[in-house]
């Protein structure tokens, strides 16, 4: 047996690999490496946070396991069990969030069916950012009292819902919410979210605390959200303007693998955790060049906006429907198009109510009613700096509200209002 240590340049172990080693009869020299693990991925004292692809390169015949841990080798400290990609390297994604911040060891064991059991470890810094943190420490929140226009519910309406008020609870804070989407029973908000309003949009692909976040309700109350990490931590990715249908997301990412330079993409829920990110295709993404959407309860139907040939004028909005497994070609909603930007489309779940956002040139708040198969004429129904509605099945109405500053011309901060039903 041979123990072979590798260092960094500061003469620093990264990784120790326990070895079995053939020698020639004559001279000791090693002719080959029988049995080996190392982890390939990793190196001490790197900083790691969301997920990470943990690769193990292993060599030796009769691979029994490959299972990867953190902190102890033993149950309570499993990471899960390596999947075989290629010849020779088993991968386990780490989900960080799911344990504590500040350093921790990882671990690779690969046991053999001869009951040889080796492994390798390196030690890393799990930082995973926090909301709180991303605010610069002078930013002032700004609340309805000093809010220059704040979001009106249309006369006609007040005997349907209350008026907007901030949505309760951690959600809100001095950076900027948008893009709110919550599941049809009420228990699950998605959002987007950046710490500084300043930065500029360029940088938001290298900051990790921007993108999708999402909050459970718990005994009425909503709990403090959570990044949705939809991509590794050492691969650049900005996600955003997201749907949710079952167990399946739709959102929107810059990211390597785009035909364009913001595709939609989706990916799945399965114990808890989003994985198996994947891009919507070509067909979508560049035939169709659809933007932020929303899928209808049967799954049928994709609502959508988009500037692409063929509508009146900015953004519209389009539906695609699915026949045989295919999406069909999309058709304009053109009841509801204008010269101006129309998008942000949402269906209610008995596929009556489309309700969007129409820029003009400050967002607001729509609905068109479906009767006999047609959208009819849309009536406005919250405004002003309100945009992106979603509604849960009670027909409470949640939005995206914007403090506009008009001395520079900018939106200050984003916040999220709801219309309660009476």
């Amino acid at each position: 047996m041979m123990t072979v240590s590798r260092k960094s340049a500061a003469g620093a172990a990264v990784l120790v690999i326990t070895v079995a080693a053939v020698f020639m009869a004559t001279g000791c020299e090693p002719l080959f490496f029988q049995h080996s693990i190392f982890l390939t991925t990793l190196q001490d004292g790197d900083e790691v946070w969301g997920i990470v692809k943990l690769v193990a390169e292993v060599s030796g015949k009769d691979v029994s396991s490959v299972t990867f841990y953190c902190d102890t080798v033993d149950e309570d400290h499993v990471l899960g069990a390596g999947t075989l990609e290629g010849s020779s390297h088993y991968t386990v994604d780490w989900y960080t969030q799911e344990g504590a911040q500040g350093e921790h060891a990882v671990y690779a064991v690969v046991r053999y069916g001869d009951g040889e059991s080796l492994q390798d470890s390196v030690r890393v810094t799990v930082d995973n950012p926090t909301r709180a943190d991303s605010i610069p420490a002078d930013t002032v929140k700004l609340t309805p009292e000093n809010d220059p226009a704040p979001p009106q519910l249309m006369p006609e309406f007040k005997d349907y819902w209350h008026d907007p008020v901030p949505l309760e609870g951690p959600i809100n804070t001095a950076g900027a919410e948008d893009s709110p989407f919550i599941t049809p029973d009420g228990g699950t908000f998605y959002f987007w979210f950046k710490g500084d309003v300043t930065m500029d949009v360029h940088d938001e692909v290298y900051d990790p605390a921007s993108g999708i976040y999402w909050a459970q309700k718990v005994d009425g109350q909503w709990q403090e959200p959570e990044k949705v990490n939809l991509q590794y931590y050492d691969q650049l990715s900005l996600d955003g303007a997201h749907t949710v249908r079952g167990n399946t997301m739709w959102f929107a990412s810059v990211r390597e693998g785009n035909y364009r330079d913001i595709d939609i993409w989706t990916a799945t829920l399965a114990d808890g955790r989003w994985s198996n990110w994947t891009n919507a295709g070509k067909k979508l993404n560049l035939e169709y060049e659809i933007g932020e959407l929303h899928v209808s309860a049967d799954g049928s139907e994709l609502y959508f906006d988009s500037s692409r040939a063929g509508g009146k004028g900015g953004k519209d909005i389009w539906v695609t429907r699915k026949v045989g497994g295919e999406w069909q070609d999309p058709e304009s909603i053109t009841i509801v198009n204008t010269e101006l930007m129309e998008g942000w489309p949402y269906v209610s779940e008995d596929g009556r109510e489309l309700w969007f956002t129409r820029a003009t040139p400050g967002p607001e708040i729509y609905r068109s009613f479906k009767v006999n198969g047609q959208w009819q004429e849309p009536q406005k129904v919250i405004a002003p700096m309100a945009g992106e509605p979603t509604l849960d099945n009670e027909g409470n109405i949640y939005f995206a509200h914007h403090w506009w500053n008009s001395a520079e011309n900018r939106a200050n901060e984003a916040d999220f209002y709801v219309c309660y039903r009476r």
